[in-house]
């Protein structure tokens, strides 16, 4: 697998994820107006939904495309799920944040090492 080929995977993926947050979102928003359910908690509905809505659409599109799936595929989906909750309730600059604080830097390495 070259480079160009995984960057294709890596921007089908984001593409996927911003769609279905804005899904989860907006069914969220929705959900949220009916009377008696505005007092659930934003994020507690947004988890729900996002665990539900993301492993359907997953099995559609194999459906769709005729491939099997197999139960690691089901794994990821419904860690993609978490991610999806992530971005549709506090959006993209929370996921970045969360991001650069995983990543291993060089110069972390180097104040380290000075203190």
């Amino acid at each position: 697998m070259d480079i160009n080929e995984m960057m294709q995977y890596i921007s089908y993926a984001l593409m996927a994820i911003g769609v279905m947050a804005f899904f989860v979102s907006v069914i969220t928003e929705v959900i949220k107006s009916w009377p008696g359910l505005g007092k659930l908690p934003t994020s507690a509905v947004a988890i729900v939904l996002s665990m539900a809505l993301c492993p359907a659409a997953f099995l559609a599109l194999m459906r769709w495309r005729r491939q099997t799936v197999e139960w690691h595929m089901m794994f990821a989906c419904v860690m993609a799920a978490f991610i999806v909750a992530l971005v549709a309730m506090d959006g993209w600059e929370r996921v970045k944040d969360i991001w650069d604080r995983a990543q291993y830097r060089k110069d972390r390495r180097e104040n380290r090492k000075n203190a």
